[in-house]
């Protein structure tokens, strides 16, 4: 039976509350159609993430990896196509680190593109009713850095991995404007995700670039 491990972060920037963390705590030990779920808290610091995804992925040694982190602003799941080699930190991570545009890698390449089939994981969530789009840019914040840095640790194996981020929770959201979903709708979401991963070894081909 194949593992699909997800990962989700802490709460930081003075949050109570991840929907990341939120939802890997509900997918632990589900089952899929021909395999299974594990999961692991990360920390929202550049490196202690990466030290904890990668002892996870040694621990577990998963077919597959899915990193997930919130996206204030954002209203649907959105799988990320692309990691840049850059920390350009709005704020502080949770370890007090605030990097201003460095190299997440000195002789890493510029980007790492996805190894999961975003498309057929964003339209098997469409097709069940849950909102969701192929994003473009994961930021340069601890999202980015461990979509490309657990990019890196993974380059020469055949295990698959990329980056989703998620909506607020609405009780994040509830004194602000911005748009948020569901805890449920988040955790059917990401195990959606996780079985059109097992299904789709290459991704379908089907358009969902952006003009501008």
């Amino acid at each position: 039976m194949k593992k699909v491990l997800i990962t989700g972060f802490e709460p930081f920037g003075g949050a109570s509350i991840n929907p990341a963390l939120e939802a890997v705590k509900k997918l632990d030990g589900v089952e899929l159609e021909g395999g299974v779920i594990v999961t692991c808290e990360v920390p929202v610091t550049r490196y202690d993430a990466l030290k904890a995804i990668s002892e996870a992925i040694e621990a577990h040694q998963p077919s597959y990896v899915i990193t997930v982190g919130q996206a204030a602003g954002r209203n649907a799941i959105t799988p990320e196509r692309v990691a840049i080699n850059m920390d350009d930190f709005r704020i502080p991570d949770n370890g007090g680190n605030q990097p201003i545009d460095e190299p997440i890698d000195e002789e890493g390449p510029a980007a790492y593109f996805s190894t999961l089939p975003i498309k057929a994981i964003t339209r098997k969530l469409q097709e069940n009713g849950i909102p969701c789009q192929v994003s473009n840019t994961a930021g340069t914040f601890v999202c980015n850095h461990v979509f490309y840095g657990i990019q890196h640790f993974l380059r020469d194996t055949d295990i698959g991995h990329g980056f989703i981020h998620i909506p607020l929770l609405p009780e994040q959201a509830a004194a602000t404007d911005q748009p948020s979903m569901s805890l449920d709708t988040i955790v059917e979401g990401l195990r959606l995700a996780a079985q059109a991963t097992l299904e789709n070894k290459k991704d379908i081909s089907e358009g969902a670039g952006q003009i501008c």
